[in-house]
């Protein structure tokens, strides 16, 4: 590799390590290409890569993007999972390849500011993938959506039900009453003020004929 070569790699490698969400970082011993194939397919799925690198190129590569943590690891043959996308996707990824070919050994990694060793490797590789995690958010805040929407649903539809027992009943018609068929009409009650003006009338006469029987009275005694 001419110095051409090795400047554009390690300008490469150090792009790859400016724009990952996660470094993982393995010892590749025993791995055949076949199934390095393989896990490159599987990684790709989480939006990673994995690639085999020059310890000492890609230590000037990390000095370039401002990335320490990753020096210490690069002792004895290493490869590099960069992870763009689905962490959790692509450490599951590693970690079932593994189970399967017991050809991988971890050496550590970080994922933004946390480090990782080997137990929070371990941990990621449990989570929920995004897709899946997406899936149970969607459904946590759909379930009051679909709630509030049926619970609208049989408010409107009992609201219907009563209306149309009340409009059976004859309670909500737009006809006028048809006259013949109604009942007889109440008398109305006397008016008891058209009294009272009569009661008024009354009281002069009463006191003219108290008037007259003391004048008679009065022509009795003189006489």
């Amino acid at each position: 590799m001419n110095r051409e070569e090795k400047s554009a790699t390690i300008q490469e490698i150090a792009a790859q390590i400016e724009g990952s969400e996660a470094i993982f970082a393995v010892d590749y011993r025993g791995i055949s290409v076949p199934q390095a194939a393989e896990l490159r397919s599987k990684l790709r799925e989480a939006d990673a890569s994995f690639r085999i690198v020059k310890n000492r190129l890609t230590k000037l590569a990390a000095d370039k993007a401002g990335e320490e943590r990753l020096a210490e690891l690069l002792r004895g043959p290493t490869a590099l999972a960069f992870v763009r996308g689905d962490t959790a996707a692509a450490a599951k990824a590693i970690s079932t390849f593994n189970k399967e070919h017991e050809v991988l050994g971890y050496k550590g990694g970080f994922m933004g500011e946390t480090s990782l060793d080997e137990d929070g490797f371990k941990s990621i590789a449990r989570l929920p993938t995004r897709e899946v995690l997406i899936g149970q958010f969607a459904g946590v805040v759909a379930s009051p959506l679909t709630g509030l929407v049926r619970g609208l649903g049989s408010m409107i539809q009992g609201l219907a039900l009563q209306l149309g027992q009340i409009a059976e009943k004859g309670l909500v018609t737009e006809e006028a009453p048809d006259p013949s068929t109604a009942g007889p009409v109440a008398e109305e009650a006397p008016d008891s003020s058209a009294d009272e003006p009569k009661a008024e009338a009354e009281t002069p006469a009463e006191d003219e004929t108290s008037s007259d029987e003391t004048s008679e009275t009065d022509n009795e005694e003189e006489g």
